[in-house]
């Protein structure tokens, strides 16, 4: 489990192809690498994964193939967002973020605004009802607040900070992101027509 706040980037440096998947090798300066151990769940561009080994300036982790199916940017060399997963009774300052990306979306528009900057996503029609406005979502493993949705598409405000400190900064109209939508929502959609049958009563 994780916060969506994003403790620094890393760059993956190598992709190595298995038999179903790929293990990748992440080097960064910005976790306190001496913590980190094998088994260990980190937030990687918003997908949890496991790291089978480790070392003084990086560690290495096995992508599925079902996960890269449903995910972007963990086949390729690129700057990663990177996330250590909860302690019980660490703050949660952003929103309770699993770490199972939806799906995929799509940058549509950045319009800087000084200081910020709205960021517009295309997702696929099926996210949209998961999606409200001032509700929460994870981009690329970062937890934002949703400014505006319509039946297309949906914004969010990017503060400074936020652009320093993630990839984010980085992209550009085109580039895709991984979505995970509220697992909040997630749930009261799965159950609501429990409820509106009168079986969970």
């Amino acid at each position: 489990m994780f916060t969506g706040l994003i403790e620094t980037q890393g760059k993956i440096v190598s992709v190595t192809r298995l038999a179903s998947g790929v293990r990748v090798r992440i080097e960064t300066e910005g976790l306190p690498l001496e913590e980190v151990t094998v088994g260990d769940s980190i937030s990687v561009n918003g997908v949890c994964l496991t790291v089978v080994a480790v070392d003084q300036s990086g560690f290495e982790m096995d992508v599925s193939e079902e996960t890269l199916s449903c995910s972007y940017g963990l086949d390729r060399f690129s700057s990663v967002n990177l996330e250590r997963s909860l302690l019980l009774g660490s703050k949660l300052g952003g929103h309770l973020v699993s770490g199972h990306v939806d799906a995929t979306g799509s940058i549509v528009a950045i319009e800087p605004l000084n200081p910020t900057c709205l960021f517009r996503f295309q997702v696929p029609e099926r996210l949209l009802p998961f999606i409200a406005a001032k509700g929460s979502i994870a981009v690329n493993g970062i937890s934002l607040t949703v400014n505006e949705v319509d039946s297309e598409q949906f914004s969010v405000m990017i503060i400074p900070h936020t652009l320093k400190m993630t990839n984010l900064g980085l992209l550009e109209v085109g580039d895709l992101i991984n979505i995970e939508v509220d697992m909040l929502a997630r749930y009261v959609a799965r159950v609501a027509p429990f409820i509106l049958k009168g079986e969970l009563l």
